[in-house]
């Protein structure tokens, strides 16, 4: 199986403008997340899917500076990106999808993912946030290109905007699976779309280290500090309509 990871990153942000270049250690976020999904060892190819926004000229940059590959496609219709990303990277059987906004991706939920999906030949989208137990910035999702592209037929409206939303939310369509990771660590919040979220993730990175950081032992060490879980812990997640 053929396995393209995406990771869809652009400088524009209602929340957190700029968040995917902000300096995080000795890298910037992207190049974070860049490193982890490589680190997972089962991605044949990578690309970074931006926009063709000039601020998004950036991010290009980077992706040069850090040596990924990069397609620029729609601001909005983040789904036809995606496709499009895919075409330009001459196809695979099944695309992994990450977000640049979540430098603590850990690469053995990367790897797991990809086993189980490659173990289950009839599963057409493999998630780890159908039964959230994963912290909210480490979640990990895989489609299979035919799924992929039916998706990009059929959907409209905010699934444009959320790439898979179209496959989970249609179930009678699609073989969807929930991957469940356990012990539960659904209360921590480790993604990176506020100013809360970059003071905790920032003091993640001072404390422990360029290197991506197994879940067991970042979920171990912000139990020992909760003046760092509570940063963040009143942040909502914007709701799916709202891009």
């Amino acid at each position: 199986m053929r396995t393209l990871g995406i990771v869809q990153a652009r400088m524009g942000s209602s929340r957190l403008p700029g968040k995917v270049l902000r300096r995080l250690g000795r890298q910037s976020v992207l190049a974070r997340v860049v490193d982890a999904a490589r680190r997972g060892g089962v991605l044949d190819d990578l690309v970074v899917a931006t926009t063709v926004e000039p601020a998004d000229d950036a991010v290009v940059a980077e992706c040069e500076a850090i040596g990924v590959a990069w397609y620029r496609g729609p601001v909005d219709d983040v789904l036809t990106r995606f496709v499009g990303a895919l075409r330009a990277r001459g196809g695979a059987d099944a695309v992994m999808r990450f977000t640049a906004d979540c430098p603590l991706l850990d690469p053995a939920i990367v790897a797991l993912a990809a086993r189980v999906l490659a173990a289950a030949p009839d599963v057409d989208y493999l998630s780890t946030s159908i039964t959230r137990t994963l912290p909210r910035g480490l979640d990990v999702e895989i489609v299979r290109t035919a799924a992929l592209h039916a998706a990009d037929e059929l959907a409209s409206g905010h699934h444009r905007v959320h790439v898979t939303s179209f496959l989970y939310s249609h179930p009678q369509m699609f073989r969807v699976l929930g991957l469940t990771v356990l012990p539960d660590h659904s209360d921590l919040r480790l993604t990176l779309d506020t100013e809360d979220d970059w003071e905790l993730i920032a003091a993640v990175v001072a404390h422990l280290g360029d290197e991506p950081v197994p879940l067991a032992r970042l979920a171990g060490w912000l139990a020992e500090r909760p003046e760092l879980r509570r940063l963040n812990a009143h942040i909502r997640q914007k709701a799916l309509v709202q891009g």
